[in-house]
């Protein structure tokens, strides 16, 4: 379903579910990662709802400090896939997180503006420049105008990075919630889009 007009990067919280027929397949991406093909297959065949939760607060770290927004991810799976669980701060500090599948990580969040995503990687390594292109392409005029969620989370036992943003487009005549996606380990890179769903409200 379409996300409806009152949804918007400001206020995302409530159930979406991965579109599996307008998205990238997330096979290449979780090879790049590491996880292993019966989980890879598990996760194919799985219906993946996200309960999403966003709101302003203080810092756990320092509850003293001046509120900032906050995005919890519970994500679930159908057939009996695990599911996990992000908090995310955007304050863009460093984080460690782990779970069973990406393992142990740390990732850092925040809100940016789509010009500047390729504008602070100009002068510097070509390949994460050319990351930045394929981050700003196709999005709708509220994100073009607007600001993105900005995601960036390494593995160093891994060693991969991942890199997305989060905006609204317009996928097959609707307007979706969109993440676009640059996997790296070494060399190599993957670069994906995935396509959300709008379920609905969270459960009271």
């Amino acid at each position: 379903m379409a996300a409806p007009p009152e949804i918007n990067i400001k206020n995302l919280t409530g159930k979406w579910v991965i579109s599996k027929s307008l998205s990238d397949s997330t096979d290449p991406v979780l090879a790049l990662q590491g996880i292993g093909w019966l989980t890879r297959k598990a996760i194919s065949l799985a219906t993946i709802t996200q309960h999403l939760k966003m709101y302003e607060a203080p810092p756990e770290s320092d509850p003293s400090g001046a509120p900032t927004t906050h995005i919890d991810i519970d994500q679930r799976g159908t057939g009996g896939l695990k599911g996990t669980t992000e908090k995310r701060n955007l304050d863009y500090q460093w984080r460690p997180h782990s779970d069973y599948l990406f393992g142990d990580v740390r990732g850092k969040t925040r809100w940016v503006k789509l010009e500047d995503i390729v504008k602070e990687k100009e002068g510097g390594e070509q390949d994460l420049l050319e990351d930045a292109k394929f981050l700003v392409e196709g999005w709708d005029e509220e994100t073009r105008n607007g600001e993105l969620v900005d995601s960036f989370v390494e593995n160093e036992d891994r060693g991969w990075t991942a890199w997305q943003i989060w905006g609204f487009a317009t996928v097959d005549g609707k307007r979706m919630l969109t993440r676009r996606f640059a996997v790296r380990k070494g060399k190599e890179v993957e670069r994906i889009r995935l396509v959300y769903e709008y379920a609905g409200k969270l459960d009271s």
